[in-house]
């Protein structure tokens, strides 16, 4: 047996640096970055009462490919921030770029005017100009995770891990732990790929139907797609055509090794920090506990696989075998994967599983769940789709087998169904060239594992396994219920909430009084997945918990043409942004401002 006395807080990746060899580097003191002429892959670990971060830019290569990247001390990803529970920080964040650029500490509990979103909660660091997040005790413990919210800085390298560890015990005990920060790399520019989207939303999509193609789909049902002028292979935006899908900052060529001895437990906190991309988590030959979510502890919950969407985190125990196992987050197109390694000996690998067949979407993510279209003849459903709410349909035949199975629509006519009947909407929402769809019948979709993964042969994660491992403190009755409408026109790529792009409305915020107790339901309208981000605040998911232990988030997937439900306590005075954190879709208009008022004080 191999003996790796390797500290559960080092070895966070192949190429990472200790921080002990991190005193004064060139590149701390102004954007100098020297490392060949490129910028690093992989990242260091910092801690300490104060933090000096330096944001500049440069060139990266990844598996050969180059592009321009922004790095924070020179790295992508940006380093490791590392601070306790209970203490205060100072972190000093200069702007070596030509532009503005800023740090949003993305789960993490600050007064409103370090949450850092230009325009929002402060206006931006300018060009040579030094920002002190002058932070207060650390409220909370957990795995959370910083990126730039400025213009698209983002896409470019601007983001990297944040780990709070806690005041007293940690609930969740492990012989090792590892940060997996998953993310992309193109070469392109994030403009181009913006021009790109706008100019064709199917642009990357490399995964379209064709007269030979071997989709597992009829006539009848290609027909189908056809008369609803939908793509059925259109799951995400930006894909693996352009994307290197990366671990730590590296490729699946390169990817990054954790060491462990057998028999151990080893703790995953596992990062989406992608601009753009959902993965599919598995280790093949081991079962994940999920153990937390965005950053608090829930109870245990044995699965197989899990998706997490952009900017979700999820903490999860694992007690690898063999002298390896692979840990591989696939795209949920299937489109690539990044993949890193558990080896017991420095050097194993272990199988790599091929990307699997991409996956389709359904009646579901159209928003027609619960349809019975086995009773409808052509006739019935261009009436359904015209008029009459589907509350009364039958919803029981609706399991997750019965909305992946493209087959159950075999035999229906989509031809004269109306995808766009915008009298189903409620009245504020506005109606306009920035809807190009209405969801149906829009039913909670929380118990839904995400696109792909309802007919998989294994367990599978969903909202509804979640439970929060500690009673939650507010268990008051919400005593008001608000309704938000997810609305686009993917053919213009146009992103909105109620129908109006941010532009719009960005005087006119969501408000909420100090305290108030609020149920808040998503309705998603479109046939995308959303992962919609609350700044400042954490909220309750209504999936389903004990009473008293719901579970606690702060970004909340809405599938396509379902809804999701949370309640919230708005106690954290101050702006905060509310967002789709798809880049695209939020710079398209699909954010949001939520208002807290001061103590004291109404809505």
């Amino acid at each position: 047996m191999t003996d790796l006395s390797i500290s559960r807080r080092h070895l966070l990746g192949a190429g990472v640096v200790g921080a002990a060899s991190l005193a004064v580097p060139a590149w701390a003191r102004g954007g100098d970055i020297s490392h060949g002429g490129m910028l690093r892959q992989g990242f260091d670990e910092v801690s300490g009462s104060s933090i000096d971060l330096t944001i500049a830019e440069g060139r990266r290569i990844v598996q050969g490919r180059r592009g321009h990247g922004i790095a924070v001390n020179g790295s992508v990803p940006g380093p490791l921030i590392r601070l306790k529970e209970g203490e205060p920080v100072k972190l000093n964040v200069t702007n070596m770029l030509d532009e503005d650029s800023s740090i949003h500490w993305h789960g993490l509990l600050v007064p409103f005017q370090f949450d850092g979103v230009p325009g929002v909660s402060f206006p931006g660091i300018m060009p040579g100009q030094t920002f002190v997040y002058d932070l207060p005790p650390i409220r909370q413990a957990g795995t959370y995770w910083w990126h730039s919210h400025s213009g698209m800085q983002e896409q470019s390298g601007h983001y990297g891990p944040l780990i709070i560890d806690p005041a007293g015990p940690d609930p969740i005990q492990a012989d090792r732990e590892y940060v997996l920060l998953l993310s992309e790399f193109t070469p392109l520019h994030p403009h181009t790929i913006m021009s790109k989207l706008k100019k064709g939303e199917g642009y990357f999509n490399y995964q379209q139907r064709t007269m030979t193609d071997d989709y597992p789909l009829s006539a009848e049902e290609r027909r189908m797609w056809a008369e609803m002028r939908m793509m059925p292979t259109d799951i995400i935006d930006v894909t693996g055509s352009t994307y290197t899908y990366l671990a730590n900052g590296f490729g699946p060529d390169e990817m990054p090794e954790f060491l462990f001895n057998p028999g151990e437990s080893v703790r995953l906190r596992i990062i989406n920090g992608s601009a753009m991309s959902f993965f599919n988590i598995r280790i093949p030959g081991a079962t994940m506990n999920v153990v937390a979510a965005d950053g608090l502890p829930v109870r245990p919950v044995p699965v197989q696989e899990f998706q997490i969407g952009t900017a979700e985190t999820y903490d999860v125990l694992v007690e690898p075998v063999g002298e390896a196992v692979t840990i591989v987050a696939e795209s949920m197109d299937r489109s690539g994967m990044a993949l890193a390694t558990l080896a017991s000996t420095p050097g194993a690998r272990a199988a790599i599983p091929a990307l699997r067949d991409p996956p389709l979407l359904t009646m579901a993510d159209m928003g027609m769940s619960g349809m019975d279209h086995g009773g409808m003849g052509h006739g019935d459903m261009a009436a359904a789709g015209k008029a009459e709410p589907m509350s009364g349909m039958d919803h029981s035949a609706m399991g997750h087998g019965d909305d992946a199975d493209a087959g159950s629509m075999a035999g229906v006519s989509m031809d004269g169904m109306n995808m766009r009947d915008t009298s189903l909407l409620p009245p504020d929402v506005k109606v306009g060239p920035g809807i190009d769809m209405v969801s149906m019948n829009p039913v909670d979709r929380m118990g839904d594992p995400g696109i792909g993964l309802g007919d998989v042969d294994h367990r599978v994660l969903t909202y509804n396994d979640l439970v929060a491992l500690r009673p939650n403190s507010d268990r008051r009755t919400p005593s008001r219920q608000m309704e938000i409408h997810l609305t686009g026109n993917m053919e213009r790529y146009m992103w909105s909430f109620d129908g109006q792009k941010f532009t719009a409305v960005s005087d006119d915020p969501i408000r909420f009084a100090y305290n108030e107790r609020v149920r808040v339901k998503l309705v998603n309208n479109t046939m995308m997945a959303h992962p919609i981000h609350l700044h400042g605040l954490f909220f309750e998911l209504v999936n389903g918990a004990p009473d008293g232990f719901q579970p606690h988030k702060n970004v909340v997937i809405v599938q396509p043409g379902g809804s999701a439900t949370f309640d919230l306590t708005a106690n954290e005075e101050g702006d905060w942004a509310f967002h789709c954190h798809l880049l695209y879709h939020m710079h398209s208009g699909m954010f949001q401002i939520v208002t807290v008022t001061p103590e004291g004080t109404g809505a």
